[in-house]
């Protein structure tokens, strides 16, 4: 067993874990943050998708050991601080940018850490940025709305698939 700790959603968190561990089943079983999802278990699907010191991390991809030290933010420290839906959040649910809502926190995790690299990015970019998120329920062409309305942008113009 190896011992780690991390900074998750702003709050220092340890544990006991084996080598093996990933930081999902951390996350999800030893912190109870069930939002982040597993979906494939082979780093293909991007629901696991957190964000380890800033940078976008398929956390099926990644032990729990290797975080150790690392700042980590997931799909529940998007919200505001009030406990109501963050921007990006937000702008899924009003522009639909969900069905059966099991890749959501990927695609928001996803979307902040493009909205971070580039505000104003277009329906091209936004839509080669998740090219590691699977949706089997939407056709993307919600989640590209629901991502340029979180930068501020014009949807309008949002190509239908």
């Amino acid at each position: 067993m190896t011992s780690v700790t991390m900074t998750v959603n702003g709050k220092s968190v340890s544990g006991e874990v084996e080598g093996r561990t990933l930081l999902v089943d951390f996350l999800r079983e030893g912190q109870g943050l069930t939002g982040t999802h597993v979906g494939c278990d082979t780093s293909q699907c991007g629901a696991c998708v957190v964000h380890v010191d800033g940078e976008p991390v398929k956390a099926c991809s990644i032990f729990a050991a290797e975080a150790d030290g690392a700042e980590v933010t997931t799909i529940e420290g998007m919200a505001n601080p009030d406990g109501s839906l963050g921007t990006i959040q937000q702008a899924f649910q009003d522009h639909h940018g969900l069905q059966c809502g099991f890749c959501t926190p990927g695609m928001v995790m996803s979307a902040a850490a493009l909205l971070q690299e580039n505000p104003k990015p277009s329906e091209a970019e936004i839509r080669d940025y998740l090219e590691g998120n699977i949706c089997r329920c939407t056709g993307y062409h919600n989640i590209v709305k629901a991502i340029m309305a979180a930068s501020g942008q014009d949807v309008s113009a949002v190509a239908a698939e």
